[in-house]
Parts: C-alpha cells; sequence; structure tokens
C-alpha cells in the first residue's frame, strides 16, 4: 500500500506556498512565493495588498508544487491548509482554494493551525525526532511554550500577553531606519556590537511561562529618543545587541525551565525568529550544558511554508481530524488544548 500524498497550502501572510509531502516526512516539493519586496517600500506587510498578491499565484505555485513533485493533482490524497491565525484575506486565499480542490478532486480537507504547522516543521528537518519534547515557537505574530506530547496532543504552558518577539524585532528595526523584514538586520547588526545597555525583562519570575515584549519595545523607543533630543549619534550596533540580548535571555530562560517543569529530554525551536543566529546559539549551548537534545529547522522551514502545514495535516488525518466545506479563516486563532 502506498504512503498518502499530502498536498499542504499556506497563505497566512506574505508568503504564498505549495508543498507536496509523500506520508509524514518525505517532502517531494515546496514551492515558496515570498512578497518582501513588493512590501518592503511600506516597511511592512500591507495586508489588502498582501491578499491580491496571493490571488495571483496560489495556482501557478501549486501547479509547480505539484510538477516538481512529478505527480498530478488527480494522485493527491488530501489537501491541508492553513486556516489561521494570520491576515484574515491573505487565509481566505488559501482556504479558498483548498475547498475548491478538494471539491473538485473528492479528496478530504484538512485545516491546520499555523502555529502547530510551525513545530512539525521539525519533524522534516530530523526524521529521527519524536514525541514528546518541549517546543519554543517565536515568530512574528506568536511566541508561545508549548508541550509536546504526541503527535496530536499538546499542552501550552504560555504564551505572549502582548507583543510577539518577531514583531519587537521588525517594529525595533523600523525605528532604527532598517529595511523590512527587520529581524535578521537586527541579527545581523548584533554582531557588530557590544550589548552594553541595560533593557528591561518582563515577567522572569520562577514558574511564569508568559511572555511580554511591549515594555521592551518601549524601553529601546525612549532610549532612542532620549539619545536624539541630546544630540548624540545613534550606536546602532550596540542598541541592536543589547537589544536582541534581553529577547533571547528571556526566552532561553523560559525554554529550559519550562523543559525542566514537564519532565523532557528534548527541545525544538520554530517559527521565523529560529532562523535568529543569536537565539540558535544560545539555546544550543544552554542544551549542551544541561544535556538536553535541541533541534531546530533549516532556515527554508523556518519561516513560512506548506511543507509545515502539510506534515501537520497527514499527522491529523492519522487520527480522522478532517475538516468539511465550511472550513473558513479564522485569523485569531489560538493554540488549543488537544
Amino acid at each position: 500500500m502506498r504512503e498518502k500524498l499530502t498536498l499542504g497550502i499556506e497563505s497566512s501572510c506574505d508568503e504564498t506556498s505549495a508543498a507536496v509531502l509523500r506520508g509524514g516526512r518525505e517532502l517531494l516539493a515546496n514551492v515558496i512565493s515570498t512578497q518582501i519586496p513588493v512590501h518592503q517600500k511600506f516597511g511592512g506587510v500591507v495586508p489588502e495588498i498582501a491578499s491580491r498578491k496571493h490571488i495571483v499565484n496560489i495556482m501557478p505555485v501549486i501547479d509547480e508544487a505539484v510538477r516538481q513533485a512529478g505527480v498530478t493533482l488527480a494522485d493527491i490524497d488530501q489537501v491541508a491548509v492553513t486556516y489561521g491565525p494570520g491576515l484574515v484575506g491573505a487565509l481566505l486565499v488559501g482556504v479558498s482554494a483548498a475547498k475548491g480542490l478538494a471539491f473538485a478532486l473528492g479528496k478530504p480537507l484538512i485545516g491546520v493551525n499555523h502555529l502547530e504547522g510551525h513545530i512539525f516543521a521539525n519533524f522534516l528537518s530530523e526524521t529521527s525526532l519524536e514525541p514528546p519534547f518541549m517546543a519554543l515557537v517565536v515568530s512574528g505574530g506568536h511566541t508561545a511554550l508549548v508541550d509536546v506530547r504526541g503527535y496530536n496532543s499538546f499542552h501550552l504552558m504560555g504564551q505572549t500577553r502582548d507583543d510577539a518577539a518577531g514583531e519587537a524585532f521588525d517594529k525595533i528595526a523600523r525605528v532604527m531606519g532598517l529595511p523590512y523584514p527587520g529581524g535578521p538586520r537586527i541579527d545581523a547588526l548584533a554582531k557588530e556590537g557590544q550589548p552594553s545597555i541595560d533593557f528591561p525583562e518582563a515577567l522572569v519570575g520562577k514558574g511564569n511561562y508568559e511572555f511580554s515584549f511591549s515594555g521592551l519595545k518601549s524601553a529601546v523607543l525612549n532610549y532612542i529618543n532620549s539619545e536624539k533630543m541630546k544630540g548624540h549619534e545613534l550606536n546602532k550596533p550596540d542598541i541592536a545587541a543589547s537589544f536582541q540580548r534581553a529577547v533571547i535571555d528571556v526566552l532561553v530562560g523560559k525554554a529550559f525551565e519550562a523543559v525542566k517543569e514537564a519532565g523532557r529530554d528534548t527541545l525544538v525551536l520554530a517559527g521565523g525568529v529560529a532562523a535568529n543566529s543569536g537565539l540558535e546559539a544560545r539555546l544550543r549551548a544552554e542544551a549542551a550544558r544541561q544535556h538536553v537534545q535541541f533541534h531546530y529547522p533549516n532556515k527554508i522551514l523556518c519561516t513560512d511554508n506548506a511543507a509545515m502545514i502539510a506534515c501537520r495535516g497527514y499527522y491529523q488525518a492519522e487520527v480522522g481530524r478532517y475538516s468539511d466545506l465550511y472550513l473558513n479563516a479564522v485569523p485569531g486563532l489560538d493554540l488549543v488544548e488537544v
């Protein structure tokens, strides 16, 4: 009996992506069309423009993924799609395309939570990885600690109360005059500076697994404005290094405390900010010190992509968690305890 082919579709923000997965872990194709050049002139993603670009890109991207996989749409066994969280207009494009294909092909439809997808990207990068493990999800819209107890069993340890870490990176980068996307620019600039400025770290009490980055963001903005009012030239590398250290200190501290609390021996990193070299290095060093296994996806699977959605969809289908054709976009979708 041949393994199932899952078509994954992702359109939650500014990447239009389609992927074909054989079984749970064999990736046959992963096509991503990014809109970064389109949104750079605005300093961030413009939702209406993103939606319109998705409409233009969605079918060519799906066609290319199927072509690269060496299969046809008729060979596809099931269709998995991100239905939240994300930008509502962008999500609707992917959901509508997936529903249309599932109906036309007579194939099952699987609605996937984008956050769960990020976690499952690790299964594609590390094929020997098995639950249980602790997941630190850090992206532009989300920061969360998730105890992954099984392929379809999760416990949310804590999440951000306000800004996500990735959002804070982009906002600080914009204030510093760095081009969009700001996160990689801050990471690169931090390597040239010293973390000599003390910025605040919130919710650092023991046993607290929630995050807050709005206060840190305000502190950095106040520092920058104060320096400008004094007529001082901004030391951007030092500001970047100090800001990044404050974010990473909190993420690393809470992640390993959660690993210990849950009794896990493995930590995985997921989400777009997983591509941050400073965060990856600190987590890797601390994991070695505490004798914890550490995994994170390769960079193409850190950012938004359909491969992770196909992977999550496959494991949902294994336990019969399908969606009907009334599936709708849910922009504020939470990570629900399963």
